[in-house]
Parts: structure tokens; sequence; C-alpha cells
């Protein structure tokens, strides 16, 4: 994987910042951020932890909403045929950075809307370069940068955990958005590993909150006996709905975060999100003191997270195995 260590913010860019926000303070101009998320409402995205990361990280380098800058939120709230009015609005507002979630349709919408205000990715799973968004990593040439969380491997990563902790599990449901992203990186090492561990994959599909309580009766009419999730926003901003559906459904499930474990699922294992989208402030940063994002390389991440549920496999009646469990970052008993 092009793997990239995680700059640090050292102390000199937050007594910067701190003098750039009180220059534009007594210039009369506040700096504004647009933010546009994809499935939840603006109330709960703020309330939100990868957002409330984002925003301490900023306060970290001396801005304090209300006083020397300003935000302004909007979501598509699941339905992504409103990302271009919602781009067009936060252009047509001046705002003088633009973070998005994620990559994908939001993304598009943004890059249709502007090619000079800087994009800001705060996860994104999808390859940049091989989809055209950036030239490189190192030097990626426009107006989008950011993080990237996309590590296909670690889906084949998260089949040989399942397989650890469930053994006899051979028809495995993948639960995913292709609205969000189609993923194709990820299929095609997903099935490869799954050809080897003699696994079939029962793809189900679910392209809003509205169409989970389906996708997990078709999981179980086809005797699926375990389920992955893939990595998007859908499934991260319904945490709690998701592991609730597992449980139900009496499904051992896998997915990239932490929340979802934390609500009950039964194991996760990827990049911690809210840590991705607070080093997105620092991008932030830099952009209101003039730096280019052509020449900001787009960071991924080096460190993943194994979150593992005991309650939940006590539940389903499973037993993990005890090395598992040391190689475990949390254990919720």
């Amino acid at each position: 994987m092009r793997a990239k260590a995680f700059a640090t913010v050292a102390l000199l860019s937050c007594l910067i910042g701190t003098s750039t926000a009180i220059n534009a303070q007594r210039s009369g101009k506040v700096p504004r951020v647009g933010v546009i998320g994809g499935s939840i409402s603006v109330s709960d995205m703020r309330a939100q932890t990868p957002y409330q990361h984002f925003i301490a990280g900023l306060r970290d380098l001396g801005y304090e909403e209300g006083r020397n800058i300003a935000f302004e939120f909007r979501s598509a709230e699941g339905h992504s045929e409103r990302f271009p009015d919602i781009a067009a609005e936060l252009v047509a507002l001046k705002v003088d950075v633009i973070l998005l979630a994620v990559c994908g349709p939001m993304l598009d919408a943004a890059r249709q809307a502007t090619s000079t205000i800087p994009l800001v990715v705060g996860a994104c799973n999808d390859d940049m370069v091989e989809t055209g968004i950036i030239s490189s990593f190192a030097h990626p040439g426009g107006n989008v940068t950011g993080l990237s969380k996309m590590a296909p491997e670690l889906t084949a990563k998260r089949l040989d955990i399942l397989k650890e902790i469930v053994p006899a599990a051979s028809r495995v449901a993948v639960l995913w958005d292709p609205g969000y992203s189609a993923f194709s990186v990820e299929w095609q090492v997903l099935r490869e590993r799954a050809h080897v561990e003699g696994v079939t994959l029962q793809p189900v599909e679910a392209r809003s909150p509205g169409e989970f309580d389906e996708a997990f009766s078709a999981m179980t009419r086809e005797r699926a006996d375990a389920v992955l999730t893939f990595s998007d926003t859908q499934t991260y901003g319904f945490a709690s709905r998701i592991a609730e559906l597992a449980a139900k459904s009496r499904l051992p499930m896998v997915s990239p975060f932490r929340e979802i474990t934390n609500a009950g699922g039964l194991m996760s294992y990827g990049p911690s999100i809210p840590g991705l989208v607070r080093r997105a402030a620092g991008y932030v940063d830099k952009f209101l003191k003039g730096a280019n994002p052509a020449d900001l390389p787009v960071e991924q991440p080096t460190k993943f997270e194994m979150a593992i549920n005991l309650k939940t496999a006590k539940a389903l009646g499973i037993e993990v195995p005890p090395q598992l469990i040391a190689r475990a970052d949390e254990v919720i008993e």
C-alpha cells in the first residue's frame, strides 16, 4: 500500500494559525469553511464525533467558532442528487475551504462546482489516483487533497479475522452501498481472498437506511453465516442500527468502524475515522494561510485499530480466540 506517515502539527503552526486568525479578524474578514456530509442531518453532523474532532483540531490551531472562523454545514441527508445544489450554494457563499466527509458523489459535485476553492477530503475510500481525482498522492495537482483511508487489503484482512472467529463460516454476506462507491478494488481483493478461503460471498445492497431491514432479511433468507460491511458513510452514520440488525439476525459482523463494534457489532478493523477527520483541520489551516492544494500531499493511515465486543460474542455463542483478543486495541466486556 502506498502509505505515508502522518506529519505532525508543529507548535509553530499553531502560533502562526493564531496570528493569521487575529489578522483576519482585524481586517474584518472571518474565514468560512463549508462542510458537506452525506447521510445524516446537519444537527447530527455537528454532534457526530468526527466533526467534533475536526472543530477541536482547528481550536488547537487557534480558531474559535464565532470569533475568528465560521462554518457552513450542509448535508444531503441520504439524497445524493442534492449534492450539486449544496456545492453550488457553498461556492456562491464564497467559502474559503470546503471539507467533504468522503469521496464519491459529494466530491464529484464539489469538483464540478469549483476548480479554485480548496477541497479537503476527510476520509476517502476510493483510489484517488486511479479515479483521476488527483495526479499523485505526493503532488495532487489540482484543488483536491486531504486524507485517504483506501486500503483494499483491509477488506481481505477482515475476512481473515472473521474466519479466525467463525472458522465454519462458508457463506458471508457483504453489506454495501453502490451509490457511495463501486468499491471495485475492494471487491477484487475480497473475491480473491474468498476463493482462497473457500467462502461464498453474498453481495447485499443498501442504498438508504430504509433498505437496511430488507438487506438483513435477505441475508437470513440466503442463510448467511456472517456479514462484512464496506467502508461507506451510510454504514458509519447508522452504526447503532446496523449493529442492532446484525444482533437481531444473529449474524457475526466484522466492519471497518470501531463505532459499530461499540454499538454491538462483533468486531472491527480499520483506521480511526475521527482521527483522520481531525487531521483535516491541519489542511484547512494551511489553506487559510494561502497554501496551494496542488502541492499538499494526500495522507494515508499507517495505524489500524482492532476492536472486539466480547458481550456480543457471548450472546452469539462464539468463543473468540485468545490470540485475537491479545492483538485487539479495545475489548468490550
